[in-house]
């Protein structure tokens, strides 16, 4: 068992917007993430088109060794008071963002054993 868990934000921008979205997650939102022990896994952009007109989809994945680690940079994260303005400060060029946590099928049972 590997035991990693992995987050993942999705990202809607507003049309024309992924490019920059981009730019600034990895320039601004990223450093923070890796101070509070995440790895970058990937950056997909959906479609792989830069859209003028249209909205992409941007699907960022991070990775924690384990689920101890995930709580830990929970407890980091949610009582940082950059992050929510931060957010807010970006929010014209995203329509809709969600966050998701998962692990790999077969480290599961494992992980809920505790």
């Amino acid at each position: 068992m590997s035991g990693e868990v992995y987050v993942i934000d999705h990202v809607v921008t507003r049309p024309g917007c992924a490019k920059d979205f981009v730019k600034t997650y990895l320039a601004e939102y990223a450093p923070g993430a890796r101070e509070r022990g995440m790895t970058l896994c990937n950056v997909l952009v959906s479609p792989p088109v830069w859209f003028d007109d249209q909205p992409n989809t941007v699907t960022i994945t991070w990775s924690l060794p384990s689920p101890q680690a995930w709580w830990e940079m929970t407890w980091q994260g949610r009582p940082d008071p950059s992050l929510g303005p931060w957010w807010n400060g970006i929010a014209a060029l995203v329509e809709q963002r969600n966050r998701s946590v998962a692990a790999a099928a077969s480290d599961v049972d494992e992980l809920c054993d505790v």
